[in-house]
C-alpha cells in the first residue's frame, strides 16, 4: 500500500503547472503509513491531540477585472484525520489559482476549504491573511530553554530518559537541530523543535542527543512529531507533553504539526528561520 501511495505523488518528478484552477492537482497520504510503525493507529485511539498547521505563502489569483491579489493561507488539518495532504500537490493546486479570476476572498476561501477537506477527509480550519494583516505574522524567539549548547557525547544511548531526580516539574525546551529526510526525495528538512511537559525532570543531554539522532531518520514532517512524541511519553512518562515541530519553508510553504496529551489550540507564531 505504501508503494502504491508513495508512487503516486508528484515529488521527486517533474509535473507540468496548471494554468487554471486545477483541485485533480491534490494528493491524499495516508496517515496510516507511518503510524504502523510507532504501533499507533485511529482505531486503536491515537495518544495524542494536535493539528499540522500550514502556511502558504504564495497564495495568490485574479479578480474579477483580472487584477492579481494575494493573500498567505493558514491551514489547520486536526491530527486525527485519515488522510494529509502532501505538500507538492497542494502547492501545484494553489498555483493553479494565480491565472483564475474569483469574484471575492469568501469564495476562494470556501473553495479552499471544499477541496482541502474532500482530501483529509476531516473538517479544517483556514485563515486568509491579507497584505494589511502581514505585520501578524512576524516570526519571534522560542519560549523556553535552548538545549543545543550542551556537552555532547554521541557514543551515549541516544534515547530521552528521566535524571536522577523524582520531584514533578513543568518544562519548556527546544532545539533548532531537528534534521529529517523527506521519504520520497531523500531531500533533508529542517525544523525546530519544541518541547513543552510535566512530570519528572527529563535529562536535557539525553534529549539533545536523540534530537541529533534523528538525523537520518526518514519521514514526513507530521510522522517526524509523532515519532518524537511518543518516543518522549513512552520512556519518560510525563504527566502532561506538548512537541511541535517547525519545518523550514519548501516551495512556499511550511509546516508545523504539534501533538499533545491534552486538547488545545496552538498559537502560529513563526521561527525566524522559516
Amino acid at each position: 500500500m505504501e508503494d502504491k501511495y508513495l508512487s503516486a505523488l508528484p515529488l521527486g518528478r517533474t509535473v507540468a503547472f496548471s494554468p487554471l484552477y486545477d483541485p485533480s492537482q491534490l494528493c491524499p497520504v495516508p496517515r496510516s503509513l507511518a503510524r504502523q510503525a510507532l504501533g499507533i493507529s485511529a482505531e486503536k485511539g491515537l495518544p495524542f491531540y494536535g493539528e499540522d498547521i500550514w502556511n502558504c505563502w504564495e497564495l495568490s489569483w485574479l479578480d474579477e477585472n483580472g487584477k492579481p491579489l494575494l493573500a498567505v493561507a493558514e491551514i489547520r488539518i486536526p491530527a486525527d484525520s485519515p488522510f494529509l495532504v502532501e505538500s507538492k500537490s497542494l502547492k501545484l493546486y494553489l498555483n493553479s489559482f494565480n491565472m483564475t479570476r474569483i469574484s471575492g476572498t469568501e469564495e476562494l476561501k470556501s473553495t479552499l476549504i471544499r477541496d482541502i477537506t474532500a482530501i483529509v477527509q476531516a473538517k479544517i480550519d483556514l485563515t486568509l491573511h491579507m497584505p494589511e494583516d502581514f505585520f501578524h505574522l512576524r516570526p519571534g524567539e522560542p519560549e523556553g530553554l535552548c538545549i543545543d549548547t550542551l556537552p555532547f557525547n554521541a557514543e551515549k544511548p541516544a534515547f530521552p530518559e528521566t535524571g536522577d531526580s523524582k520531584g514533578i516539574i513543568s518544562e519548556k525546551l527546544f532545539s533548532r537541530l531537528l534534521r529529517s529526510h523527506c521519504p520520497v526525495t531523500g531531500q533533508p528538512d529542517w525544523a525546530t523543535v519544541h518541547i513543552a511537559y510535566r512530570g519528572q525532570p527529563i535529562c536535557h543531554e539525553s534529549l539533545l542527543r536523540y534530537i541529533v539522532s534523528l538525523r537520518e531518520h526518514t519521514g514526513f514532517h507530521e510522522s517526524c512529531a509523532e515519532t518524537i512524541f511518543c518516543c518522549i511519553l513512552e520512556r519518560c512518562r510525563p504527566e502532561n507533553l506538548m512537541v511541535s515541530a517547525r519545518f523550514t519553508r519548501r516551495g512556499g510553504i511550511d509546516i508545523n504539526p504539534f501533538r499533545s496529551t491534552h486538547s488545545c489550540t496552538m498559537p502560529n507564531e513563526r521561527d525566524f528561520r522559516q
